[in-house]
């Protein structure tokens, strides 16, 4: 690791967001007066043509470029299609300006000198981090949960929780709206995913009011590709990857646009094994097992979505949306653990286990939405949002007890499970936006119900006969209603920007265990309301300089299988056990950052988590242990960030971006010991664009050592990749080849002590693999966009396991 250490840093040597106090609107229009979607426009500095600000225009056309002071400048607007238009140069001084149409000519002759414009890999925003996947050649032919893996800030534990700077329980949003997913059944629905479906993830770690409460350490949205043009088009791409096994990847999307209606959707799949390992020695009472288990995934993911958008008149707009996706996998465990006395080491009994499981999930979400938005600046939303989630899996676990040599079977225990899932969603939401008092008001309510149906059926296998085993089955049904009201208001005050929120939210749940062995049924209920203020201020010093303060508070509900409290079995020494009695986390965050020149931003963030709970490890007689979700801690995290994207030159440049944090777990838990760390984050690209079409990347991140679920302490691990690329037929063709984590350096390694369990554990996946992808764009390139829409569904989608 030393080695990689020193080629790694060496080879990444290493100014966003800049406000004013006045703004610029206007509308984009052709010659048939018909608005212009998603026109560049820039704001430029007349004296020296520097770049002042840019925004793209919205989907009628309009933009409103804000935060400016006051001078001289000139206007630069640019469209696929269209000529480049340049005003005259204009003076901006105490008033905002609004400009009269802008309109565009058609580009009627192909010029064989063209200049194109390229998102920056990474925008640093005021309460976000924007990551271009489409902008990331190394992305290439990797999954949603791989790409997030290379996002800025963003890692994974042990258990796959998706840990950002430093903070588990993460919201996924995907365009917009809360995932319905949670747990493994999200990770199974990310690695479904493409990169190449995706246009980019936003890293939102200072949520406002307006988004749910849920996610302590923030949101991560998952942007999917829309399409900009007119007329009919879409894409195809195919990839190829190769670690331990073989793999591809498919994806075609469309995208139809009339004056009243627009049609778009989406396909994409992924088949093939997935490889990866898992290896615990621990120490419990007196004795040592020394586990090593090798996982193989093959099977099928697929993903469906497919939209239309009604333009009833200039101001409303209907849409309806449907989401599909569809795993079938097999899975296999091959476990192999020695056991031995700690006193002589000798090998005395070797476990022997083959586990196999077959999983198939279906989940099917419709989305109804209405949308109102007149010149005045109102803008009414509603949406009623229906989910249907449904699991079966089946598990095969022969258990095989040998001696020393493995040369005799001293006896054996063989199970079969079946557990199959049943989650039904409802949500609808309204909110109401509108100018006031010189700014800006928002308020609206949620509700949404989950009803979650989970069976566990127990079965001992005796000479071939599946026996019911009563005392280990059981049904667990969970009811959980959420009903939030939120008000937001913002405004400009000279140099000055504020935002201020509140956010209530009542939680009413009913968890009830029907257990085969008891009659008494396990039923516990909670009925509880929250306030979650947030608020931010922004200073804009001067062109060069912009300072922000941002504070929220969050909550991190538990997942609806966690509270499940019986016990089923993961392997023949381990059991996982849900908690009835797990409470909620409460997070408070406060942040303060600068902005120099557009590039250079630091950053300074402070969070408490209150009632931390992490899935622990803890022992069950002699030989057994059994994991179970508890409220382990409280959590204190202070974090330096710096981001810094440069252009060394034209044809080469930079990205580089280091958290460095420490993180403090305490708690009055006997069994626990506070635990505490320093840690470096980094993250760094360059990016060169060669002749003749041909794009070069290298990338990588790296962690050092850190605290994963407030009892493993981890060592550094990290990944290095390369990415080549080459376009063809006026760039419709693209052909790109990747291979990452060269070293194979991302493989995590820990140890953990809790209540006088002491484990040494390792574990990673094929993260060394070899990748080819095509892409193609056929059609007319000037269809506009369907539009993101955001669900009330998503923060419910994030929570099934």
């Amino acid at each position: 690791m030393n080695a990689f250490k020193i080629a790694f840093l060496s080879f990444f040597s290493v100014s966003s967001l800049l406000g004013q106090n006045l703004q610029i609107s206007g509308t984009i229009k052709n010659q048939k007066n018909e608005g212009i979607s998603f026109a560049t426009v820039l704001v430029l500095n007349a004296i020296d043509s520097s770049l002042v600000k840019a925004e793209t225009a919205t989907e009628n056309g309009g933009f409103v470029m804000k935060n400016l002071f006051g001078g001289k400048y000139i206007l630069s607007v640019s469209s696929v299609g269209y000529k480049k238009y340049f005003s005259p140069m204009f003076q901006l001084e105490n008033t905002n300006l609004q400009l009269a149409d802008i309109i565009l000519s058609e580009e009627n002759t192909l010029k064989e000198l063209t200049v194109s414009a390229t998102k920056p890999l990474v925008e640093v925003k005021a309460d976000r981090t924007v990551f271009n996947v489409q902008g990331s050649l190394v992305s290439t032919g990797l999954s949603a949960f791989e790409v997030l893996r290379k996002s800025p800030g963003v890692s994974f534990d042990n258990n796959e929780n998706i840990v950002l700077q430093g903070k588990t329980g993460v919201r996924i949003f995907i365009d917009g709206k809360p995932s319905i997913l949670q747990g493994q059944d999200l990770n199974e629905f990310l690695k479904s995913l493409q990169a190449s479906d995706i246009e980019a993830i936003e890293l939102i770690t200072q949520p406002s009011s307006k988004y749910d409460a849920a996610g302590n350490a923030g949101i991560i949205n998952i942007k999917l590709k829309k399409d900009k043009r007119y007329g009919t088009n879409g894409s195809f791409s195919t990839g190829f990857a190769y670690g331990k096994f073989a793999k591809n990847n498919n994806s075609l999307t469309f995208n139809n646009r009339g004056k009243k209606v627009n049609l778009f959707g989406t396909y994409s799949n992924r088949l093939g094994k997935t490889w990866s390992f898992l290896d615990f020695y621990r120490e419990q009472v007196n004795t040592i097992f020394d586990q090593k288990s090798v996982f193989v995934r093959d099977g099928l993911g697929q993903n469906v979505k497919a939209g239309l958008d009604y333009f009833i008149d200039s101001k409303s707009t209907f849409g309806v949306i449907i989401n599909g996706n569809f795993n079938d996998n097999t899975n296999k465990n091959n476990s192999r653990t020695p056991i031995s006395p700690i006193n002589t080491g000798i090998v005395e009994q070797v476990l022997i286990a083959d586990n196999e499981s077959f999983t198939n999930s279906d989940n099917i979400y419709l989305n109804s939405n209405y949308k109102y938005s007149d010149t005045k600046g109102r803008v009414f939303n509603v949406d009623f949002d229906l989910g249907k989630y449904v699991s079966d899996r089946s598990s095969f676990q022969p258990n095989y007890y040998k001696n020393g040599d493995e040369t005799q079977i001293l006896f054996q225990n063989i199970y079969r499970m079946n557990t199959p899932t049943d989650i039904n969603l409802l949500s609808s939401q309204m909110d109401y936006e509108q100018n006031l008092w010189k700014g800006k008001f928002s308020v609206g309510v949620k509700f949404s119900k989950v009803t979650t149906d989970n069976t566990f059926d127990f079965y001992d296998v005796i000479d071939g006969t599946d026996v019911l085993n009563q005392t280990r089955s059981n049904n667990f049904v969970y009811d959980e209603q959420i009903r939030a009201a939120f008000m937001n208001f913002s405004k400009n005050v000279k140099k000055v920007d504020f935002q201020i929120g509140l956010r209530a939210e009542q939680t009413i749940s009913d968890g009830n265990l029907n257990s085969l062995q008891n009659n008494s049924d396990n039923r516990v209920k909670r009925n509880y309301t929250d306030l979650f203020p947030s608020g931010g201020l922004t200073y804009n010093r001067n062109q060069n300089n912009v300072y922000a303060l941002t504070y929220s508070s969050r909550i991190e509900r538990p997942t609806y299988q966690s509270l499940n409290p019986f016990e089923w079995q993961v392997d023949e020494l381990t059991f996982q056990k849900g908690n009835a009695f797990l409470q909620p986390q409460y997070t408070t965050n406060i942040k303060i950052s600068h902005t120099y020149k557009y590039t250079l931003t630091t950053s300074l963030s402070y969070s408490y988590v209150k009632d931390f709970f992490a899935q622990i490890t803890d022992t069950l007689n002699y030989d057994r242990n059994f994991l179970m979700e508890r409220n382990i801690a409280d959590q204190r995290v202070i974090d330096f960030g710096v981001s810094y994207p440069y252009n060394v030159k034209k044809w080469w440049s930079v990205y580089v971006n280091v958290d460095i944090y420490h993180t403090d777990f305490r708690s009055d838990e006997v069994k626990f010991h506070n635990i505490k760390a320093n840690v470096l984050s980094f993250y760094g690209q360059n990016s060169f664009k060669l002749p003749k079409k041909w794009n070069f990347e290298v990338s990588g991140w790296f962690g050092s050592p850190g605290i994963w679920g407030g009892t493993y302490k981890t060592k550094s691990l990290g990944s290095i990749d390369v990415a080549l690329q080459k376009t063809f037929l006026k760039d419709k063709l693209s052909m790109r080849l990747a291979a990452s984590d060269l070293l194979f350096t991302s493989p995590w390694r820990g140890t953990t002590t809790f209540g006088g369990l002491k484990i040494t554990g390792s574990g990673g996946w094929e993260s060394r693999q070899f990748r080819a992808n095509l892409s193609y764009n056929f059609g007319n390139n000037q269809v506009k966009s369907a539009r993101q829409r955001k669900t009330s569904l998503d923060d419910a989608k994030d929570r099934i396991n």
